[in-house]
């Protein structure tokens, strides 16, 4: 039922931004929890940041802190992940993964987008 589709990746270098855009479609926007994960093999998927409903966000992986941030549009069912100082260990397919949850401590990921390609030359 929810459709979501990630954009705003590419090949950047070192130190540049790019700012991700999770789109979804199919559902009340304003009450999914929305994630972004980044998987780059053979290391495990990783829960980057979470965005609940009503704004609040939480950064989870260490080495992101202070460089990425989440943040999300109701109005235009949009969630972003904006991405600073890029190193190439960012390097990932990320993805955004949408919980019919308004609580932002969710693990109950049940949608997810294709993955969009994140590539930091150093």
């Amino acid at each position: 039922q929810v459709q979501l589709v990630e954009s705003g990746g590419g090949l950047v270098q070192a130190g540049g931004s790019l700012r991700l855009s999770c789109v979804a479609s199919g559902h009340t926007f304003s009450t999914l929890t929305i994630a972004w994960f980044r998987q780059a093999p053979p290391k495990e998927r990783e829960r980057v940041a979470v965005s609940g409903w009503s704004g609040q966000t939480t950064i989870y992986t260490d080495s992101v802190k202070g460089r990425f941030t989440t943040s999300r549009d109701n109005d235009k069912n949009t969630v972003y992940l904006q991405m600073n100082s890029l190193k190439p260990e960012d390097t990932a397919v990320y993805y955004c993964a949408a919980a019919p949850s308004s609580w932002i401590t969710t693990t109950d990921y049940r949608y997810w987008g294709q993955g969009t390609q994140v590539t930091v030359s150093s």
